[in-house]
């Protein structure tokens, strides 16, 4: 597909454009309304492929759970192998600008088939949580305070700590909006073991020496919009002399993992990264 569309439906999933006006701008882009509309589900995610690990798996226990946040209950999909030999490394899968969605919790369930106890997050907890509408739950991004949402997700790692199953490491995945949280986390949980950026936004490069863990970032060769952030980040962890693992996958978009979203998944990219990602945590957590 066009690159030119691809970032323009970044740009509308990110800024974000309104409906109209991405509609607007896609036509002007595919030459009329009519091939807008037809090019439209090859751009937006399709959620009946989430599934590469069923909710029926037989090896896995899954749950739904809360804990008390910031001024609020937050909810959570827990997930962890059904046979538990020896305690567990906790992940916090962290998701998209799109809140917790079947994709998401696709990830969690690969984390606990590889043997972890995962943890998805939903961030919009205190609205109540996700809702179905995309466009929706993109808007109420704008409306977390920023201090109150780390805070929660930092008592998700307090909440994984405690439960029975764990051996009390911890670490973090997180994929856009939640690859930027990830960064984040990294900066303000030092009990945090591992940490691994999907093509998020970086922290700022005076909170670097903070970061206790180890950092995995990934990112598509073809994010321009992320990828600005690159040169200035690397630069800081290296002058920190913090352990860090950095990946640019040439010709992959931002989402690049994400393989309900046809035109950016990009499989021989995500494949490198999610091994690249098990091996840390096998690093960190056992």
């Amino acid at each position: 597909m066009n690159q030119e569309i691809i970032n323009l439906f970044d740009e509308y999933t990110h800024v974000p454009l309104s409906r109209e006006e991405f509609m607007k701008r896609l036509a002007k882009l595919t030459g009329s309304t009519a091939a807008a509309i037809a090019v439209l589900p090859l751009l937006e995610v399709n959620y009946a492929k989430a599934a590469t690990i069923g909710e029926d798996d037989d090896d896995l226990v899954i749950e739904s759970i809360t804990y008390e946040g910031d001024g609020t209950t937050m909810r959570g999909y827990l997930t962890k192998p059904k046979t538990i030999a020896t305690k567990l490394g906790s992940v916090l899968v962290i998701h998209e600008n799109r809140g917790l969605n079947p994709h998401i919790k696709d990830i969690a369930r690969r984390v606990a088939k590889a043997g972890y106890l995962a943890l998805a997050v939903d961030a919009l907890s205190p609205f109540g949580g996700t809702p179905a509408n995309e466009d929706e739950a993109r808007g109420l991004f704008g409306k977390l305070d920023a201090q109150k949402n780390l805070n929660n997700f930092l008592k998700g790692l307090d909440y994984l700590r405690a439960r029975s199953e764990s051996n009390g490491k911890t670490g973090c995945v997180g994929f856009c909006w939640g690859g930027g949280l990830a960064n984040q986390l990294a900066v303000n949980a030092p009990q945090l073991n591992a940490a691994v950026a999907y093509y998020g936004r970086q922290a700022d490069t005076q909170d670097v020496p903070k970061i206790k863990a180890a950092l995995q970032l990934h990112y598509g060769g073809l994010d321009e919009r992320v990828n600005a952030g690159i040169p200035a980040y690397e630069a800081a962890l290296k002058d920190a002399g913090k352990k860090y693992e950095l990946y640019v996958y040439d010709g992959a978009n931002h989402a690049f993992n994400n393989d309900t979203a046809p035109t950016r998944y990009n499989p021989e990219a995500a494949k490198l990264a999610w091994e690249r990602t098990l091996r840390l945590f096998k690093e960190t957590l056992v």
